[in-house]
């Protein structure tokens, strides 16, 4: 069993090759690692664990996944690219390993040199997050080839999904509804956060979730105000709101869910006014997912709904940005945003606030696919949720 698609893997391969072409460029060094799961995942249907890595794809010539032993096995039993090397700043640090063969990056050039493999130039992905001693070991060991930054134009590759990845992600945003039930049905006074956040990812594992976008959000009363609050050993109260979130992967792309309780079952009008005041915000912005449509100009309805509510001071996050093998991933369509929406997109409307004095914090969000005319909810249960007037 694998998270890969061949087929995809073979015409992503291809995608990449089309823009080092383009650029003049002879291979591309990818970096990933478990935190950075997306741009490796891409190619490999596939991440190591504990130790990091790359993926060397030349022009012309096979593909190889740099690594350490430890996730060597791992890699070919269940990556789409199976040939390995290894090397130390991938694995971890001060861990032996007697029995493998590790090799520096100067043999891999001569290696690859020997098979008269251009590499004049070599186009770097992930340089964002790219350790240094990787990066000035893989220099010196390619020490005539030149480095430049190749991450926006591979990246704008994963923004427009295949037909097969739009399948992916809805299948993941199947799960975000059962997740939300099983969640919902438990919060109550006395029960704690984590308790929670155990219920909606049980759910998901025993659907076919191999992992999870982010860690589960649930946040009571203050830790509301905190963003992303991880489940915590917190006693729910009675009187305060909890802001749960998940984000099931399936294939390795992720749906999400998210949205504001009240921890007693029953509403206050205030916590009611809140909640539509977002709703209001989530129907506005929804209505903006149309091809066409840049950062700039969705921005502009969620705003005025806030300044109208006195939220405004308290907006941290974009009201949308697209969804894939990472939860929250480029575009973001921020206000300052010129990216504009294509169909196949899969995008997520996401709207909260955070900081405030009465509310903490609140989030609600589901996700959406964009048609040659507009949009189409990827939950429809949430989205039934999320458009209703409480």
């Amino acid at each position: 069993m694998a998270y890969f698609n061949l087929k995809e893997t073979e015409a992503r391969i291809e995608k990449v090759r089309a823009i080092l072409r383009k650029k003049n460029i002879d291979a591309a060094l990818i970096y990933y690692d478990e935190l950075n799961v997306a741009n490796g995942w891409y190619l490999t249907g596939w991440c190591p664990q504990f130790e990091k890595g790359s993926i060397l794809l030349p022009v012309d010539g096979e593909p190889l996944l740099l690594g350490g032993p430890e996730s060597e096995p791992f890699a070919k039993m269940s990556s789409a690219i199976k040939e390995t090397r290894n090397f130390t700043p991938f694995m971890v640090p001060g861990e032996e390993y007697p029995n493998a063969e590790i090799i520096t990056f100067d043999k891999l050039y001569k290696e690859l040199k020997s098979k008269n493999l251009k590499l004049n130039t070599i186009g770097l992905v992930g340089t964002a997050a790219l350790p240094h001693n990787i990066y000035t070991q893989f220099q010196a060991g390619f020490v005539d080839s030149k480095l430049i930054d190749i991450t926006d134009e591979y990246e704008a590759l994963r923004a427009h999904k295949s037909p097969w990845e739009v399948e992916q992600v809805k299948k993941a945003f199947g799960l975000t509804w059962d997740a939300y039930q099983a969640m919902r049905a438990i919060v109550a006074p006395g029960v704690f956060e984590h308790q929670v956040a155990a219920e909606g990812e049980y759910v998901c594992r025993k659907a076919g979730a191999h992992s999870f976008a982010y860690s589960c959000i649930v946040g009571s009363g203050e830790r509301a105000k905190a963003v992303v609050p991880t489940a915590y050993d917190k006693e729910m109260l009675s009187g305060e709101m909890v802001m749960i979130g998940i984000a099931p992967r399936i294939n390795g792309y992720a749906g999400v869910m998210g949205d504001s309780l009240p921890v007693n079952g029953v509403y206050t009008q205030r916590q009611k006014d809140c909640l539509n005041w977002l709703r209001e915000t989530f129907v506005a912005t929804k209505e903006m997912l149309k091809p066409g449509i840049s950062g700039r100009e969705l921005d502009v309805p969620g705003r005025k709904i806030f300044t109208k509510h006195g939220l405004i001071n308290y907006l941290v996050c974009p009201f949308a940005h697209t969804i894939g093998l990472m939860e929250a991933e480029g575009p973001f369509y921020g206000p300052n945003s010129d990216d504009v929406f294509a169909p196949g997109m899969t995008v997520c409307v996401d709207v909260s606030f955070f900081g405030h004095p009465e509310f903490h914090g609140t989030r609600i969000e589901t996700g959406y696919v964009i048609t040659e005319t507009g949009c189409e909810p990827l939950s429809p249960e949430m989205d039934k949720l999320l458009t209703c007037e409480l």
